[in-house]
């Protein structure tokens, strides 16, 4: 075994499975840390890392509009899956998927509204400048 064709056909499927897993893990790893790392110091590095944040929580936001989308659909064909042959498609099926849509269509709302009931209106973060969770 002398080069990593052979070694990587000798490895069983989880061992594959866990080694794309680390190196998505690293991968993702060195883009997030990419722009920070770009900073000449700490507190720079610091409000990059916090500028990223709330880009995360927009796509957050985003796949959760798109997959509450996605459940609903699938809750709309299951029901009428279950209309055609109820004893295949059981009832709790479409429910389900129906109840999951809903909590994800919500979800953005409610984290907005916790978010501000648990850090009030003027929440700021901490960073170099000494600011803390709801100081002004």
């Amino acid at each position: 075994m002398n080069n990593i064709g052979e070694i990587m056909k000798a490895m069983d499927k989880k061992t594959k499975k866990r080694l794309q897993i680390g190196a998505l893990y690293v991968v993702g790893g060195l883009l997030f840390m990419g722009t920070a790392c770009a900073a000449s110091d700490l507190g720079e590095m610091a409000t990059k890392i916090t500028a990223t944040f709330g880009a995360i929580g927009k796509l957050i936001t985003g796949v959760s509009y798109v997959a509450g989308l996605g459940f609903a659909i699938g809750a709309i064909l299951k029901f009428k899956q279950h209309k055609d042959n109820p004893t295949q498609v059981e009832i709790g099926k479409p429910i389900t998927l129906l109840l999951v849509a809903g909590s994800l269509l919500f979800m953005p709302a409610l984290l907005s509204s916790v978010g501000t009931t648990m850090f009030g209106t003027g929440a700021k973060t901490a960073g170099a400048s000494g600011t803390t969770i709801g100081g002004t």
